[in-house]
């Protein structure tokens, strides 16, 4: 690799280094390595204790992940000297460089001279510190792609937590008024209506246009929250309007945090084309640095256009309606017919913005701000804006409109299921508390009647009082319910 330091005396082995230094380095890494285990327990006993499913699932794929890495970095460091001693023409070594070759001829010279090959007026395949420098690429790889996960997930989140206040004023009365479901409104004079339909919306171009710019000011209004929780809500469970919307939508992007944290092997694939191609005078760095922004504005833009073209399908529909407005779920108004589709986009884009920063950071930290790699001052800078502007627009624009759009596909995901169970099971345990309410108030009351009537069967009564008890006991068994505020209530 380019710009790497080496020295022409022999490195130290650990046959002529202090057992103490030995010693050091090896109990630093052993406590790093129960204190690190120790967090994710600690993490996973967390989760698990307060019925994060989607997030202690997610944790475990990251282990999963740091496991994938550890494996791979044993496995460079057994192989790394076999592949040293495969020797190559030295024609082919100076083809294809990342950096330019007059600048590496003498430094390369001297390295071959000192190896295996070089004696046999060949080039090494690979030499021992170029795996090392690869197996420091790949930990830095690892460790960003999670990092970028994780801070996106959780700015993203931290923006839609007003999306709360939103749902709390659909149990006001403020709100049952104005969307009265016996008042007649022309479509276009709703708020919703009001926000989508007009002029700017005649063509397609200009529909794209307006969607395009407007995921910049106010991407997510208060009115399409209203208005799609309403429409969801009708499709899937018209039955009810009790479903906490936001809490659904908490629920499904913690499962969809299992899929954005890993690395799959296509992923590992990319990184093999990008550092193929990675050669001298292509800057091909500098153009893949502008594709997950590319990438990330096309999806804000395309899920703005969604909503749109709902509000404009209602206009069609209907010119009056009654009570809000009811726009129609539907997995055609989405890519390939696949809402499921915006969720692999944004992996493959956070997966390759964390590529460009971590190759920043691991050519900075492995040959110096001054290697060949940064010879170009202005393509660094264009490269390290993109990739934090393509974290800002993706945490804070494109991951909260993907959260509240991507629930208009045809069908709704499973945390909609564990919240219906929780509402029928919460339910069910107010029923039996009420039951056994009565059935213990009917039995006092018994019992005063005939203490009063001074009954002179006592075994009858007694009797007649252990089977109503029974009765009781089968009718409310032991159940462990979770609440709204995921507390457990154990009911006897």
């Amino acid at each position: 690799m380019a710009g790497g330091g080496s020295g022409s005396s022999p490195s130290r082995t650990l046959l002529n280094t202090p057992t103490w230094a030995l010693a050091t380095v090896c109990f630093i890494f052993i406590f790093l390595g129960i204190f690190i285990e120790h967090l994710i327990h600690l993490l996973c006993h967390w989760l698990k204790k307060h019925r994060k499913t989607a997030l202690f699932e997610a944790v475990e794929k990251l282990k999963s992940v740091l496991m994938q890495l550890g494996f791979l970095s044993l496995l460079l460091a057994v192989i790394q000297r076999p592949i040293s001693k495969i020797c190559i023409p030295n024609r082919i070594t100076n083809s294809m460089l990342p950096c330019n070759r007059d600048v590496l001829l003498d430094s390369t010279k001297t390295i071959n001279s000192e190896d295996h090959c070089g004696s046999r007026g060949m080039t090494s395949f690979m030499s021992q510190s170029g795996i090392n420098q690869l197996n420091n690429f790949i930990f830095v790889l690892a460790v960003m792609q999670i990092v970028y996960s994780v801070v996106t997930m959780a700015l993203g989140r931290a923006k839609m937590k007003r999306w709360k206040r939103w749902e709390d004023e659909t149990k006001t009365i403020e709100y049952m008024a104005a969307n009265d479901p016996n008042r007649f409104r022309f479509t276009r004079e709703t708020t919703f209506g009001r926000r989508h339909m007009n002029k700017f919306t005649n063509t397609s171009s200009q529909l794209w246009i307006k969607c395009f710019l407007r995921q910049f000011f106010h991407s997510v209004a208060k009115t399409d929250y209203l208005t799609l929780r309403h429409g969801f809500i009708t499709a899937h469970l018209p039955s009810t309007n009790a479903l906490n919307f936001q809490k659904y939508i908490e629920r499904s992007l913690e499962d969809d945090f299992k899929v954005v944290v890993g690395i799959s092997p296509f992923m590992w694939l990319i990184v093999v084309i990008f550092l193929l191609v990675d050669v001298h005078g292509w800057n091909i760095y500098l153009w893949v640095s502008f594709l997950p922004l590319i990438t990330v504005l096309v999806i804000g833009t395309k899920l703005e256009t969604i909503v749109a073209q709902m509000a404009l399908q209602l206009e069609n529909q209907k010119s009056v309606i009654i009570g809000s407005p009811l726009v129609q779920p539907n997995d055609s108004l989405f890519w390939f017919n696949q809402p499921q589709f915006v969720l692999t986009l944004l992996h493959y884009t956070l997966f390759i913005n964390a590529f460009e920063l971590a190759f920043f950071i691991w050519v900075t930290w492995q040959f110096g701000i001054s290697s060949c790699y940064h010879e170009h001052v202005e393509i660094i800078v264009v490269r390290v804006v993109l990739a934090l502007m393509v974290q800002v627009l993706c945490s804070y624009i494109t991951l909260p409109l993907y959260a509240l759009v991507t629930q208009m596909g045809s069908h709704f995901k499973s945390a909609l299921l564990e919240e219906h169970i929780t509402q029928a099971i919460k339910h069910w345990h107010t029923e039996v508390k009420r039951k056994k309410k009565n059935k213990l108030q009917e039995l006092e009351s018994s019992h005063y009647s005939v203490a009063t009537t001074q009954i002179t069967s006592p075994e009858i009564k007694l009797s007649a009082s252990a089977h109503e008890i029974q009765e009781i006991s089968e009718e409310s068994p032991k159940v462990n319910i979770v609440h709204q505020n995921e507390s457990q209530i154990g009911v006897d």
